[in-house]
């Protein structure tokens, strides 16, 4: 089959021939991929950041398909259902599990892409399937539900629900990529009543205000709208959703007394993907404009071609690429 390999820290990723994967445990389950797309996590381990992925590992951690095969120990799917993978694996029995921590579950957390190899490939092994997959509701948006495999439930969970965003809040989101703008379409779920999106890219604005956002600052501007919003007073909820040190300054300067602040790598766990049924009835029903943050298109033979693409996301004006897989 054919698969996107990680190459080393520094080089570009590669479509290459590899072995299909084979169950290795009676848990497993074995999905053949329609789409995947592209996380920026993904960029950060072609820059070498997580320095224990090996050469040679297929990337990718989303993405939506049908079942295959399964190992003796899966009774809740057969061949030919199709089903959402989950970013996180987790086995449901563990002590991390149980208390709903499955981004710490022992025997799986964030595997995809990272520790076993991942969903940018025709077929993927899932460990522990029985609570990694999900059923794929009839007639869903198929494009959109593959926002559904992280960022929507990372933007929820470690944005909206951390920073405990509430009827009439005042939310500050430092970030318009595709987990800002996920964790701004799913705030509006609590109905704050101010939502400040801070980004210096003109085009990720005009998306945010499209999407909901009630204001939009560049970041030399954001402290003076942020005052301007809550009468001097700052928001009560400050999420921030880049990851280097001048927003977490920032959101200092944005939070009121009492506020929150949600700072995006400052944190003892990942997304859980917990809210990922709620996330899925959201979808099915039509209120959860997953689709409109995809905004390029490719076939899996130009997967290189999508990561220059998205590798670029200023100048491509890129959020998430989708990759049909034939």
């Amino acid at each position: 089959m054919k698969a996107l390999t990680y190459q080393g820290p520094g080089n570009p990723p590669k479509l290459v021939g590899v072995e299909k994967p084979e169950i290795q445990r009676p848990t497993d389950a074995i999905v053949k991929l329609k789409y995947t797309t592209i996380c920026g996590t993904d960029l950060h381990i072609l820059k070498g950041d997580v320095p224990t992925i090996p050469s040679g590992l297929i990337l990718g951690h989303e993405g939506v398909g049908t079942i295959s095969s399964t190992g003796p120990g899966i009774s809740s799917f057969s061949p030919g259902d199709p089903v959402l993978i989950s970013c996180i694996s987790s086995c449901g029995t563990c002590t991390y599990c149980k208390r709903g921590m499955y981004s710490h579950c022992t025997t799986g957390g964030w595997a995809l892409g990272n520790k076993i190899n991942g969903t940018q490939a025709e077929y993927v092994r899932i460990p522990n399937a029985e609570n990694s997959l999900y059923k794929m509701p009839p007639g869903i948006d198929q494009e959109g539900l593959v926002m559904l495999s992280d960022i929507f439930p990372t933007g929820l969970e470690c944005g909206v629900l951390n920073a405990d965003v509430k009827p009439g809040s005042t939310v500050a989101i430092i970030g318009a990529g595709p987990v800002g703008l996920a964790a701004l379409i799913t705030a509006q779920l609590y109905s704050p009543s101010v939502i400040v999106m801070v980004d210096p890219d003109a085009n990720r604005l005009e998306v945010a205000k499209s999407l909901g956002a009630t204001h939009t600052a560049t970041p030399d501007k954001a402290v003076e709208v942020v005052k301007q919003v809550t009468e001097d007073v700052g928001c009560d909820a400050v999420l921030e959703v880049v990851g280097v040190p001048e927003t977490f300054a920032q959101c200092q300067d944005l939070v009121a007394p009492g506020g929150r602040l949600r700072m995006w790598a400052i944190t003892t766990r990942l997304v859980d993907t917990t809210t990922t049924p709620m996330l899925l009835k959201l979808l099915a029903a039509r209120k959860l404009p997953a689709d409109k943050l995809i905004t390029h298109r490719f076939k899996f033979a130009d997967m290189e071609k999508a990561y220059e693409t998205f590798g670029k996301a200023g100048q491509e004006k890129a959020l998430k690429v989708l990759i049909e897989m034939s």
